[in-house]
């Protein structure tokens, strides 16, 4: 997912971002500093986590003065300690400092998602089960957001609403059944997407696994129900776990015999990862 630094996508909210931020010009730095001024500057992490993000920090430099140059010590996807210097920043001091806050701003998101992911993925790590993400991803910033899950050693789900067949619950309501709505989009689509179904009972797993569907998901059930359906699917299917699940759930959920658990929370809620600027 490299190259996702290289896409639209990805300059347009890096260029958002430095236009909300910088709007007119930075008054304080434009005052202070007369043009000429060189330094060095060090990203450094104050608590341990998983680093990410440090070939956009170039990026957003690269748009705020091409003259700063970035060193990345700490590559994406590798653990770094309270302490430690992630990047460091050399050039001219007022673009370093206009640039400085969009830069932490996309790390310390980018960093703390990484971070969440990894801890998540070491609790299931030698289950074989796959941590998925969602599409409750920040609005402009779902490249990046999932690129940093992939960064903790997650894996994506779809990207968005053209990738891959979804049928939940509201889809299902107006199909009439999950087996109409299969029926509909295999009408439409063939096996060209795989189809994913949400299911809240057994029934509704039941009439998925019939419906032919390639990934039953267990949405919000108790752990029960879920070893029930399990039970029921015996690998005929894909199953994914998803609702509600937190570091608290995983002891009992990494006992179930399933494919992937996907959480919002990796995106939706994320806790900035703590990082500063220090010139030298």
């Amino acid at each position: 997912m490299n190259d996702i630094f290289n896409s639209p996508a990805v300059s347009a909210v890096v260029e958002l971002a430095l236009r909300e931020d910088i709007g007119t010009g930075d008054l304080t730095t434009a005052a202070i500093f007369g043009g000429g001024e060189r330094c060095r500057a060090r990203v450094i992490a104050k608590e341990k986590g998983i680093f990410c993000g440090g070939e956009l920090a170039g990026i957003i430099y690269g748009k705020v003065d091409p003259a700063v140059k970035i060193d990345i010590i700490v590559r994406d996807g590798r653990e770094i300690s309270s302490g430690e210097t992630a990047l460091v920043c050399e050039g001219p001091t007022a673009g370093i400092l206009t640039g400085e806050r969009t830069v932490l701003n996309f790390l310390q998101r980018m960093c703390g998602i990484a971070t969440k992911t990894g801890g998540i993925v070491s609790l299931l790590r030698g289950t074989g089960i796959e941590v998925l993400d969602t599409r409750k991803t920040a609005p402009g910033m779902r490249l990046l957001d999932k690129y940093a899950v992939k960064a903790g050693g997650g894996r994506n789900h779809r990207m968005g609403l053209f990738d891959m067949v979804m049928i939940k619950d509201n889809h299902t309501k107006g199909a009439g059944s999950i087996a109409e709505a299969v029926k509909k989009v295999r009408a439409l689509h063939g096996d060209a997407f795989t189809v994913e179904v949400e299911t809240t009972t057994l029934e509704e797993v039941r009439e998925a696994l019939e419906a032919g569907a390639d990934i039953i998901m267990l949405d919000n059930m108790d752990t029960e129900t879920m070893a029930g359906a399990v039970r029921i699917i015996k690998g005929k299917a894909k199953t994914e776990i998803s609702g509600n699940v937190d570091e608290r759930r995983i002891a009992e959920l990494k006992k179930l015999k399933v494919d992937y658990i996907s959480i919002g929370a990796l995106t939706h809620s994320v806790k900035a990862f703590d990082l500063s600027m220090k010139f030298e």
